[in-house]
């Protein structure tokens, strides 16, 4: 039977090159997967310990904790304090260590690397050991800086050169006086690093006389731990804690495996429909292929072979296959791993350097998907092929599915799609993340659901197109009977192509909705003309409000100054405006009471109102970061926004309890309204400062959109995997069919119907199964898109539903090409049959 099984395979090659192609796609996804996650990680884990290769022990401030009505002041760690580490038994120097964000503009004005990792620090004395000079030397005063070599080699600076940058606005300008190299990971992965005198970073980062951390050396001959020991002894419980530098490194080799791991899940979900997808494609061909065989396996039981002979010699068939795509699979892996490495630092995502990371693991996990997914999808057909009775399969009384069957699978799909409906539509009226996991329940219930019901739904769905196809006349109306003589086939080929198009078209109505949704946002409420941010997110200096409140056209500005208070034992964030002028800036629905700002009365979004049974004209007392309390009056509640939401008050109220106060962002109103020359002067009045982004409702809009847009483009192109295995699943299909019908085909052309007349035939049952197969996927798309929004719905009130009719029609337009492309060369190879041979063959 071994024997037997392999001789098959040899004389099926070019049958089952396909599903080979099929499963080597699904395995190529996951072992790239692998290979790229494992790659980066390891990248970024070693690039990391070198990081703290100067660090023995770290000391860092602890949180801080509020109590009562106080709210507890931030843990300092103070120079009193680094001067006793460095004195500490076993010690061999301490350094202090200041950072904060810095974005350097190159030389065209230009900010370098991406906002995030955009980083400022401070250089410990004359030679500091974490970072080596190469050229000049340490930075002293105010206006001179050190660069990290890879960000002055990308922007073009060398020793002497004038730098723009910005901490938090208003634009400075030092000098270069010295270039060095770092291990910092922040570096490695595209970052920038500049380097102040630690007075100057500590001024600039608003922490003058503290440091953010202390890094400790320890000397010759004394351990980590016991260094360790030593400074917990003279480092107070409640102000900072101590780490050693091997738990710092497999602190942050920890963090960045769990943030891999999020991507590497994210990617092998999309290898997994394309694995699942194939196994539509692997059963299929091994059905087709056991069929064709039927009266030889009918034969091998006649001669003395059992049913589990039959079945073990089908499934080392499905192993051979398995393990022949498994193997060519992990190969084409490995290239997508490198490949994908590549393509993000095209996309200007700098990686750490390293080698190409193949596991073990990843080996054994390609070749066990490929050939464990091969085999389960080919013992199906083994086992029915080994049930029927030889004397049936030699008179071929075996060929039609029993009544009981359909009937049977009729009902289980009927009972698995309601099931998945209901689940789904219970899902929708649950709040937010509580129905995630329902959601996909459902989903995946009716996934399945219907697919078991495609037979049924082929029949009504495919005559629907009857009075197109008579267009085509003969050739026509025998497509159509072709595509529906076998509906469990054509149920399996338009599946695969199904499921692909169900997932695109989802994402493409929540897709739409969310963007239609982001807009109603951005313009519902604000009436500003700009909004002013630091490009990171950070916060503002005081003086980015006092430059454009004087700018020329100018006629409202308001910073949003946020700041901790303690009301009713509880911190809650204050967000200071300014009263005169943020009716002008805002659009805001008032619940309760008026929308008045100024002096003791405040307003009040009405979530927050809610959870203290505030109204109009409540009074509460708020305990501000000073350590005095004052007492509010609510004037108005609000309907808050994705935008606008908090206890809005006067900042001549906030501020002077504000220790160092700063702006989140700056709300400008103009005279001229949102115009090219108004944000070019605005832009100007704040020396073009590369780290401030000045946006327009629009800007603000598509600025959140973007990262939807990123998403779903990356998703289309993942999914792309999933439509080619359900394009080399339709022309397998298209092949089998032609081979099985050859005599068929072969009768035709000898009653008159020309080659032409066949490839026709062939091309439109093509046609009319991926266009089925696409109508199924865009119905199950647009509802399952539906339900999606129907959840967020409850987290964004300007949700709406938005149907992308130009991209479902062009979704449509992508199945019936995938049909006409599939079928090119079935249709070419049906029509060059010799119709005399055709005729004399089984």
């Amino acid at each position: 039977m071994f024997r037997t099984a392999l001789r098959s395979v040899l004389a099926h090659k070019a049958r089952l090159v396909m599903t080979v192609l099929a499963v080597m796609l699904g395995v190529a996804f996951v072992s790239g997967t692998l290979v790229f996650t494992n790659t980066i990680s390891d990248a970024y884990q070693k690039s990391s310990a070198k990081g703290f290769d100067q660090v023995d022990v770290a000391i860092q401030p602890e949180g801080r904790q509020d109590e009562g009505d106080t709210i507890a002041e931030q843990p300092k760690l103070t120079q009193a304090l680094l001067d006793k580490a460095a004195e500490v038994p076993g010690a061999g120097s301490a350094i202090g260590v200041v950072n904060g964000f810095t974005a350097i503009a190159d030389q065209d004005g230009k900010l370098v690397g991406n906002g995030f990792q955009s980083q400022g620090g401070n250089y410990w004395g004359t030679k500091d050991p974490r970072y080596p000079l190469t050229v000049g030397h340490a930075p002293r005063g105010k206006n001179e800086i050190a660069l990290d070599a890879k960000t002055a080699e990308r922007a073009g600076y060398k020793v002497g050169d004038t730098v723009r940058l910005s901490v938090d606005g208003p634009v400075l300008t030092p000098k270069v006086t010295g270039i060095f190299t770092t291990d910092d990971g922040n570096v490695a992965a595209g970052g920038s690093l500049a380097l102040f005198d630690t007075a100057t970073a500590q001024q600039l980062f608003h922490k003058a006389g503290e440091y953010d951390e202390i890094d400790v050396k320890a000397a010759s001959g004394t351990s980590q731990i016991a260094l360790r020991n030593a400074l917990d002894e003279v480092v107070p419980k409640d102000v900072a804690s101590t780490t050693t530098g091997k738990q710092l490194a497999d602190d942050q080799a920890t963090q960045i495996a769990s943030a891999m791991s999020g991507m590497k899940t994210g990617l092998l979900v999309f290898a997994g429909i394309a694995l699942f997808v194939g196994t539509f494609i692997i059963a299929n061909t091994f059905t087709m292929l056991v069929a064709q065989r039927t009266k030889e396996l009918a034969l091998l039981r006649a001669v003395g072979a059992s049913r589990r002979q039959v079945t073990r010699s089908v499934l080392i068939e499905a192993f051979v296959v398995g393990a022949v795509a498994a193997v060519t699979g992990l190969a084409a892996g490995i290239g997508i791993g490198a490949g994908m490495r590549s393509l993000m630092g095209t996309l200007g995502a700098t990686v750490p350097d390293g080698p190409l990371v193949v596991s073990p693991g990843t080996v054994a996990t390609a070749l066990l998907v490929g050939i464990l997914i091969t085999m389960l999808a080919a013992w199906l057909p083994g086992r029915r092929a080994a049930k029927i009775p030889p004397v049936a399969a030699m008179s071929s009384v075996h060929a039609k599915a029993t009544t009981k069957s359909l009937v049977l699978r009729n009902t289980l799909g009927a009972l698995f799609s309601a099931a998945g409906v209901a689940v789904v539509l219970y899902a929708t009226t649950l709040d937010g993340s509580d129905g995630q996991a329902p959601m996909g329940l459902g989903a995946v219930l009716l996934i399945i659901g219907v697919f078991i019901l495609t037979p049924l739904l082929s029949r009504p769905l495919i005559a629907a197109a009857a009075p197109v196809l008579r267009v085509f006349g003969v050739s026509g109306k025998l497509a159509r009977q072709n595509s529906v003589r076998n509906p469990r086939r054509t149920a399996a080929t338009a599946s695969a192509l199904m499921i692909g198009l169900t997932l695109i078209t989802g994402m493409t109505v929540m897709a739409g909705s969310l963007q239609t949704s982001i807009d109603k946002m951005a313009s519902s409420a604000i009436k500003a003309d700009y909004v002013v941010s630091m490009a990171n997110g950070n916060s503002l200096s005081t003086d980015v409000d006092k430059k454009l409140s004087t700018t020329k056209g100018v006629t409202a500005t308001s910073p949003l100054r946020n700041a901790p208070s303690r009301i009713d034992g509880e911190t809650e964030y204050l967000t200071g405006v300014n009263g005169r002028s943020i009716n002008d800036l805002t659009d805001l629905t008032v619940q309760d009471g008026a929308f008045k700002v100024g002096g003791t009365r405040v307003v009040v979004d009405d979530e927050t109102a809610a959870s203290h049974h505030w109204t109009a004209g409540s009074r509460f007392t708020a305990s501000f970061e000073d350590g005095k309390k004052q007492r509010l009056t609510v004037t108005g509640v609000y309907q808050s926004t994705e935008m606008m939401r908090g206890i809005m008050l006067d900042n001549a109220t906030l501020t002077p309890h504000l220790t160092d106060p700063s702006d989140m962002q700056v709300m400008v109103k103009t005279s001229a309204g949102a115009s090219g020359p108004v944000k070019d002067r605005l832009e100007k009045a704040l020396g073009y400062n590369p780290a401030i982004k000045v946006q327009d409702k629009k800007d603000i809009s598509n600025d959140i959109a973007q990262m939807f847009t990123l998403m779903l483009n990356m998703l289309y192109g993942l999914l792309a995997m999933a439509v080619i295995v359900a394009v080399l699943g339709v022309i397998n299909t298209l092949a089998m069919s032609v081979f099985e019908r050859s005599q068929e085909i072969g009768m035709l052309r000898a009653i008159g119907l020309d080659r032409k007349g066949i490839k026709r035939m062939v091309r439109l049952e093509s046609l009319v199964i991926s266009l089925f197969g696409g109508v199924l996927g865009i119905g199950l798309g647009v509802f399952f898109g539906w339900a999606a929004g129907e959840l967020l719905g409850t987290k964004m009130a300007t949700y709406e539903l938005v149907l992308p009719w130009g991209r479902m029609a062009l979704f449509l337009l992508l199945a019936a090409a995938v049909g006409v492309l599939a079928a090119l060369w079935p249709a070419r190879r049906a029509a060059r049959l010799n119709m005399l041979t055709a005729i004399k063959s089984e």
